[in-house]
C-alpha cells in the first residue's frame, strides 16, 4: 500500500493469524501540539487490518476495503514507535470483522475495530 511508505509504516509480521505493523513518530504526522495525528493512528489501523482480512480472503474473492471503522483513542503519542497488531474476530464470505490494538511501549493508545467487505470480481 502506498501510504503506508508515506507513513513511514513498515510489517513486523505478517500472518493470516495476526499482523503487526509499526509507524514511527514524527513531526510530519503530529498536530500542533506535537501528539501523532490520530489521522494517522487511524491509517495505521487500518492498514493493519485490511493487511490481515487480505491474507484471510475466501476463495474467489479479488481484495477487501474497509466500510465500517470505530476507534477508542487512550493515550496520546509524542515520540517513540507505535505498534499496530491485527486479529480476525469474523471471517465471513461478504465481510470481516478485524480489531486492532495500538500501543506505544507496551501501553494502549488506542482500540479500533473494523468491518472490511470481501470484495469479488464483477462479471463480464
Amino acid at each position: 500500500m502506498p501510504l503506508c511508505a508515506t507513513l513511514g509504516m513498515r510489517a513486523a509480521s505478517a500472518q493470516p493469524s495476526s499482523v503487526i505493523l509499526e509507524m514511527p513518530w514524527d513531526a510530519s504526522r503530529c498536530t500542533g501540539a506535537g501528539l501523532l495525528h490520530g489521522g494517522a493512528l487511524m491509517a495505521l489501523a487500518d492498514s493493519a487490518g485490511a493487511l490481515l482480512a487480505y491474507l484471510n480472503l475466501p476463495e474467489g474473492a479479488s481484495g477487501t476495503t474497509t466500510i465500517e471503522s470505530k476507534t477508542n483513542f487512550m493515550r496520546g503519542v509524542r515520540d517513540g514507535v507505535v505498534r499496530a497488531e491485527s486479529a480476525l474476530l469474523h471471517a465471513g464470505s461478504t465481510t470481516m470483522v478485524v480489531e486492532t490494538v495500538l500501543t506505544h511501549e507496551g501501553r494502549l493508545v488506542a482500540k479500533v475495530t473494523q468491518t472490511q467487505a470481501v470484495l469479488r470480481p464483477r462479471p463480464a
